[in-house]
């Protein structure tokens, strides 16, 4: 899963699918600089919580989601690494726990289910940043493609070590 992740976004363009630069980049990232300052966040604009106000509010200009971190760039660094590895081990340990309470004995059907996990999780992860927050289609099918790829990858690896339950017959 962490290899496949990690070549996708290193070794593929798939990772940057749906990015774009900033225009002019030094004046906006100065511009946001001066109005936000040390002021690190998520920032969505206009805030459109309901109301009229905030409707005639949303509808009379450009809107946004922004991560900002006042402090420094996105790098990769060793500490994002490590964080992405953790993750994904937790997931793929999940992932086998979710198999070992099946009885599916067939490899391709243990894959199958490990892989219907992952398509379960990029819907969750990716669907609602495209509906709420207008994440780029492209970005949304690109890292949903990711993260499916990604279960495949486990599942593959899950199903081949852990072994399926024998049946039980009723007491």
């Amino acid at each position: 899963m962490f290899v496949w992740s990690s070549l996708a976004h290193i070794a593929t363009p798939l990772g940057q699918v749906g990015v774009s630069t900033l225009p002019d980049e030094s004046v906006t990232v100065g511009n946001l600089a001066s109005a936000i300052g040390d002021k690190s966040g998520l920032y969505l604009f206009p805030l459109n919580m309901g109301g009229n106000a905030a409707v005639a509010s949303a509808a009379a200009g450009p809107g946004g989601f922004l991560v900002y971190n006042a402090h420094s760039p996105l790098t990769m660094s060793p500490r994002n690494l490590v964080i992405e590895f953790v993750t994904e081990l937790i997931e793929s340990l999940l992932a086998a726990w979710l198999l070992a309470q099946t009885m599916l004995s067939a490899y391709a059907m243990r894959v199958g289910f490990v892989t219907v996990v992952g398509l379960a999780a990029a819907i969750t992860t990716n669907i609602p940043y495209w509906n709420w927050y207008a994440f780029p289609t492209d970005y949304t099918l690109a890292y949903g493609f990711i993260e499916l790829v990604a279960y495949l990858a486990a599942g593959l690896a899950i199903a081949a070590v852990l072994k399926p339950k024998a049946a039980t017959s009723p007491g």
